[in-house]
């Protein structure tokens, strides 16, 4: 996860209440113009709603909801609470300045109440040093202004404001991949040793060594809502970050990650793996 194409692609989240009605909506088979004869309204401002381009009341996602013959009363209350809070994010000051991909992003890991990551080829954006996400980022192609690079790199750092449970099991091969000089790689291999002693971050390394390791293609970031239902996966895909999150598909990324997990080192073995690595550089 975290390479140079990071959040570049138009596969973006957007405004989770909104995708969450839409959902419900065509679970129900009701059309736009359904729902809005039962809000009265038009069908604009359901699309509005739904894409997240307008905010919506707890009235009206409670009204909705239950037009919808949403029973989950955990779910409905979580919608709720997503359409009405109206606090702006650090992420709102990129606004226009980056695609829209990279604030989803950054209001993911916000919101989320844990995060699971398996990095097979780079060091997580997460737990990035300045210049390793400077390197990744100017690997890019077609090449960023000075300007954009800039913008992207003070982004991925403030996006590293990690409060949720952290877990991140991180293989050999992005430990190893030096995408600067010697000293940026050292630097890094530092900089993950210290997040690993921190009381939310748990960081697991899957060795070299390790027989019959075929899960190279299980890279993923998995962020928990506030419910099940409101999980998404991010993953990596070749011109940007695509979000994923129906529920059978998460149930699998959670299959994945366990599977993933059970083959890690422990965490203190990890950190003396870490530690050797950076001794030898």
């Amino acid at each position: 996860m975290d390479g140079e194409d990071e959040a570049d692609g138009t596969a973006a989240h957007g405004d989770g209440s909104g995708v969450e009605l839409h959902r419900l909506r065509e679970a129900a088979e009701l059309t736009a113009v359904d729902a809005a004869a039962l809000l009265g309204t038009g069908r604009v401002q359901i699309s509005h709603i739904e894409s997240g381009i307008v905010g919506v009341s707890e009235e009206r996602v409670r009204r909705l909801a239950s037009h919808y013959a949403c029973t989950d009363a955990e779910f409905t209350e979580a919608l709720v609470a997503m359409a009405t809070e109206r606090t702006r994010g650090w992420w709102e000051e990129y606004r226009g300045l980056l695609p829209t991909s990279f604030l989803d992003l950054a209001e993911l890991d916000h919101h989320a109440t844990f995060l699971h990551e398996v990095a097979i080829l780079y060091v997580p954006g997460l737990t990035q040093t300045e210049d390793y996400a400077r390197a990744v980022f100017s690997a890019r192609v077609p090449e960023l202004t000075d300007e954009e690079l800039e913008l992207r790199v003070r982004h991925r750092l403030q996006r590293q404001q990690i409060t949720a449970p952290y877990e991140l099991v991180i293989h050999e091969s992005s430990l190893r991949i030096r995408v600067s000089d010697r000293a940026a790689s050292r630097a890094q291999l530092t900089k993950l040793l210290g997040l690993s002693e921190a009381d939310n971050i748990t960081i697991r390394v899957i060795p070299f060594d390790l027989d019959g390791f075929a899960r190279a293609a299980s890279a993923m970031t998995y962020a928990g809502g506030s419910v099940p239902k409101l999980d998404t996966v991010v993953r990596d895909v070749p011109h940007g970050s695509a979000f994923i999150d129906s529920e059978a598909q998460l149930g699998a990324f959670r299959t994945r990650f366990r599977k993933v997990e059970a083959v890690s080192l422990d965490p203190d073995r990890s950190r003396d793996f870490i530690n050797r690595l950076a001794k030898e550089l």
